[in-house]
């Protein structure tokens, strides 16, 4: 499949805030190796990852995430912030996403949160917790309607949760991890979200498929 139509596979609707996960998992359903996402990756898998990043408006991601696997500001030819979600005080000044960005990244806090001062444009929603709902809003508010939720799954189950994931490309890693790796999306039990499947494609053993929630439009 050529560009232009991995492009127009992949691509955001219209005319709404939309929120894509992203995620790439082996056949047995672990979501990392050795504690990284990386060892679950293809070129297939990699040239996914960066058409997320190139159709979206902004990444989404949480704070565990961002520590656990050194994330760095997103380079492409249009700036592309950043939004990381934190209810605790881990993020530091020192951080490459903050050091080496073009663009401040966005930190989306709740009130009880002890953070340092960040070079980052941060929105507080929530007391004890971050209000999801709110902080999509505020994206959106920004002019950043098409979000790319790249993790962690503790995030991914709370967007679940709070019915706010609109579709999911999914990775299958041809691979049994085995060991204790976490799944996808972790969190409250919430009834089961029915997605319809969108496409797939195949590149050698690596299965790219993407789903949407059924009646989101």
């Amino acid at each position: 499949m050529t560009d232009t139509a991995l492009e127009s596979l992949y691509a955001y609707p219209e005319g709404r805030t939309w929120v894509i996960a992203n995620f790439v998992s082996s056949v047995d359903g672990a979501v990392s190796v050795d504690g990284r996402s990386a060892g679950l990756g293809s070129p297939a898998d990699k040239q996914i990852y960066l058409l997320g990043r190139e159709l979206a408006d902004v990444v989404l991601v949480g704070a565990g995430t961002v520590l656990v696997e050194g994330y760095r500001p997103a380079r492409r030819e249009r700036p592309l912030p950043i939004a990381v979600v934190t209810a605790r005080g881990t993020l530091t000044p020192d951080l490459p996403l903050f050091t080496n960005s073009a663009v401040p990244p966005i930190v989306i806090t709740c009130a009880s949160a002890q953070l340092p001062e960040l070079p980052a444009d941060v929105i507080v929603t929530g007391d004890e917790a971050v209000d999801l709902e709110v902080a999509v809003a505020e994206l959106a508010a920004r002019g950043l309607h098409k979000i790319n939720l790249e993790g962690g799954p503790k995030l991914f189950g709370s967007m679940i949760a709070a019915g706010l994931v609109d579709g999911l490309n999914l990775t299958v890693s041809p691979l049994l991890a085995v060991g204790d790796a976490g799944r996808i999306a972790v969190g409250p039990v919430v009834p089961p979200v029915d997605l319809a499947l969108a496409s797939v494609l195949r590149a050698d053993d690596v299965l790219l498929l993407r789903y949407q929630r059924r009646n989101s439009s």
